[in-house]
């Protein structure tokens, strides 16, 4: 008998700057419960799922960026998302801002946390490639995530729920080969993705009709090539004066979308997912047991050539 875990996708419409955190958390809490009742046994929200896109600004008073971040989750007034997923017994993937002490300083994350179907948490991610810049440049749609966030220092980790190996990510990391490829080599069977993307960017204005299926790609791809579920959930529509791409989505090992948001607002997508279909795609192409040579793949080029042996370097990241 195949065994199956069923996902969700909960994209949000957009977050106001002036909307409250228990607002939002209101929000969250009807599509958890959306989702429930369509039968998801786990759901995702997006990056930044609490508060609006803030690093779209270049703010200055440390008490209102103070203002974006958590210190502890759940706190007084995400809670009751943690309650509700007790009471509908649903478990959620939750993207926010980070602040947290280590080694008596402060350091801020984009961060991810997952959260069991009893309201407990499981465990966390920190977002690892880190976008933008920390100043705004003439040309370039503003976008200071360097400016709030440092790189996330816990690796690619795995966990499990319901007996399911599950990997987090978020945004700019699902762009990433190496995202898909890491969490896969520590097991992932279900990769968890929030993200909000712009629309259009101001330096390549001439691709945006390309800005859905450059979100999509490395997510299909991830999934194909590393046989793995990947559910992703969006920030979608006028945030602040941003206009941000919804398309979350729900994608097989074999690459394809098996379920997709056709709004802007909030939604929620679900799919019964067959765990069974990984080992069947990984007896196709992707057995890595069989096929993968990572020895090789750090091999410098013994001949010259035209190209100089130190630009295939990269070869040494598996």
């Amino acid at each position: 008998m195949n065994r199956y875990l069923t996902l969700a996708a909960c994209q949000t419409g957009p977050v106001q700057r002036s909307a409250s955190r228990s607002e939002t958390v209101e929000r969250l809490i009807h599509l958890l419960e959306r989702a429930a009742k369509a039968g998801a046994e786990l759901a995702v929200f997006p990056e930044l799922a609490l508060t609006t896109f803030f690093p779209r600004w270049a703010l200055e008073d440390p008490r209102e960026i103070e203002g974006f971040y958590e210190q502890q989750l759940p706190g007084p007034l995400t809670q009751p998302l943690y309650d509700a997923a007790r009471r509908l017994k649903v478990g959620f993937a939750l993207g926010f801002a980070e602040l947290a002490e280590d080694q008596g300083r402060r350091r801020r994350f984009n961060s991810m946390e997952l959260v069991g179907a009893d309201g407990a948490t499981i465990g966390r991610y920190r977002k690892v490639h880190i976008p933008g810049s920390e100043r705004a440049e003439v040309g370039v749609t503003t976008h200071l995530e360097r400016r709030y966030f440092e790189p996330g220092n816990l690796g690619f980790p795995v966990y499990r729920y319901r007996g399911v190996r599950i990997g987090l990510s978020i945004c700019s990391d699902r762009r990433w080969p190496e995202t898909y490829r890491m969490l896969c080599l520590n097991g992932a069977q279900i990769v968890l993705i929030g993200y909000n993307t712009p629309v259009v960017l101001d330096e390549a204005p001439a691709q945006a009709h390309l800005r859905m299926f450059h979100n999509h790609l490395p997510m299909q791809a991830g999934a194909y090539q590393n046989t793995v579920w990947v559910a992703a959930a969006a920030k979608a529509g006028l945030e602040d004066g941003q206009a941000l791409i919804g398309g979350s989505c729900i994608i097989a090992p074999t690459g394809e979308i098996a379920a997709l948001a056709l709004s802007v607002d909030d939604e929620v997508v679900v799919h019964r997912a067959d765990l069974d279909l990984i080992g069947a795609c990984q007896r196709v192409n992707f057995d890595f047991a069989r096929y993968r040579r990572p020895a090789e793949y750090g091999l410098i080029a013994q001949r010259a050539g035209p190209l100089d042996s130190s630009a295939l370097s990269h070869g040494k990241t598996s």
